[in-house]
């Protein structure tokens, strides 16, 4: 098993281009199967996760065509529906969560989908009632088999229904929304996911011919159609990890240019980082721009009191940078109170960061409070485990700025949802080896 050795107090200095969005990539890759013609998408990140849905859409029977680096061609004419009852699909789609999103275009298409209870981050709870309530709205059967933890949802017909979503879940949503797209009549869906990756898939889906109104709000309009034809679609650059070199180019000292962010779809998250005192300047319309500073102060509320970084649905702060903010808040000047709302696992790698030095608060499993050293002592080199995938990327931002040399293990966590990420930060400075 691999690990990350780093030498940290080394300065990132350059220019990065930001990989393609991991979550975006996760369900434009499961919208393939809604149609029999070829589709072309671009700008995939070759990370584990999507390279595992790559290779269990291959297995199901379609036709993957590796065009370029992060360009890929499929064909979902040749399903093979036996194969969703093998012990070999079981055993490949438990290992992802992401797989979760492949029975709403198959029931779509093939009105059946299976699938077994999906792994992913040990986060928390996260349910699944969502996406089969939506089904089950649309006219779908579900059943469950406790025995071996596999879901089954089957129709003869899906007819569109309103509904109201018991919680804004992006992958509850866009696995409705698939659905959605060939049943016959017209559903509405309020309180729907609106995030900028569910919003890709809604365009890709009507650039197929599709029939959705409503893109960008929670309250989505799908007028059913009988069939969806090919398509061209570029994914996104990823949020998250634009996030993370704001947070490791303000640890670091570093001076760093991030290209390409596609701005607009950011939302909040540059004005965050600014209100945690980090200088994010954008330049030439699109790129980010985080110069050197030696120290930055958190913010307050108007009264004075300390501020609180929350996490939300979209367009609220997304939960998988509140890891990014707390490390980084670690060498600010002043305090903040970090609020992990939506899952309760997510802070207890903190007391890696208390090993390091950090004055750290665990007041609870969602909240923690960050008394920022304000560079005034340095976090220290220790050895630790990614438990996670975006807990070990904000492990990995205070080894960066730690005195010494830090060792992470299980990066596979951080594989899953960071392309390259040594060579990259090799190429900003940092000293980080994979042994």
């Amino acid at each position: 098993m691999s690990v990350f050795e780093i030498t940290g107090g080394q300065q990132l200095k350059g220019t990065v281009v930001p990989q393609g969005a991991k979550n975006e990539a996760l369900q434009v890759l499961c919208a393939v199967l809604l149609t029999r013609e070829p589709v072309t998408i671009s700008n995939i990140p070759e990370i584990i996760d999507v390279l595992k849905l790559i290779d269990l859409l291959r297995d199901m029977g379609v036709k993957v065509e590796r065009l370029s680096k992060g360009e890929y061609r499929f064909q979902a004419d040749q399903v093979d529906l036996e194969f969703l009852r093998t012990s070999d699909y079981k055993k490949k789609a438990a290992s992802l969560r992401g797989s979760i999103m492949v029975v709403g275009p198959l029931l779509a298409r093939f009105g059946k989908g299976y699938i077994p209870k999906p792994g992913g981050d040990k986060i928390g709870r996260r349910r699944l009632d969502t996406h089969f309530l939506g089904f089950q709205n649309l006219g779908a059967t579900f059943h469950y088999d406790p025995g071996d933890s596999f879901y089954s949802v089957e129709a003869s017909e899906l007819r569109g229904a309103y509904m109201l979503l018991d919680e804004a879940s992006v992958t509850g949503t866009a696995n409705i929304v698939m659905a959605a797209a060939m049943a016959r009549g017209t559903t509405t869906i309020y309180n729907a996911a609106c995030e900028p990756y569910l919003q890709q898939l809604c365009k890709m889906i009507n650039r197929m011919g599709g029939k959705i109104s409503g893109i960008g709000s929670n309250l989505l309009v799908i007028e059913g159609v009988g069939q969806l034809g090919g398509c061209d679609h570029r994914c996104l650059p990823d949020m998250i990890e634009i996030g993370s070199f704001i947070g490791m180019a303000a640890m670091t000292r570093g001076d760093v240019l991030i290209k390409n962010v596609s701005l607009p779809d950011l939302g909040i998250i540059p004005e965050i980082f600014r209100r945690m005192g980090i200088t994010v300047n954008v330049v030439n319309g699109d790129d980010l721009h985080i110069p050197e500073q030696e120290h930055y102060e958190i913010d307050t509320f108007i009264d004075g009191s300390i501020m609180t970084i929350s996490d939300a649905p979209w367009p609220g702060f997304t939960p998988d940078l509140i890891s990014i903010a707390l490390v980084t808040a670690t060498q600010a000047r002043g305090s903040v109170l970090i609020h992990q709302k939506m899952f309760e696992s997510r802070l207890f790698f903190v007391d890696k960061l208390i090993d390091m030095g950090a004055q750290i608060i665990l007041c609870d499993p969602h909240r923690a409070t960050v008394i920022g050293l304000d560079r005034k002592s340095s976090l220290k080199g220790v050895t630790m485990s990614s438990p996670d995938i975006r807990a070990g990327v904000a492990l990995l931002i205070a080894a960066l700025s730690a005195k010494g040399k830090s060792v992470i293990q299980n990066i596979e966590q951080i594989d899953r949802g960071y392309q390259d990420i040594e060579a990259r930060l090799q190429a900003l400075g940092a000293d980080i080896r994979r042994c």
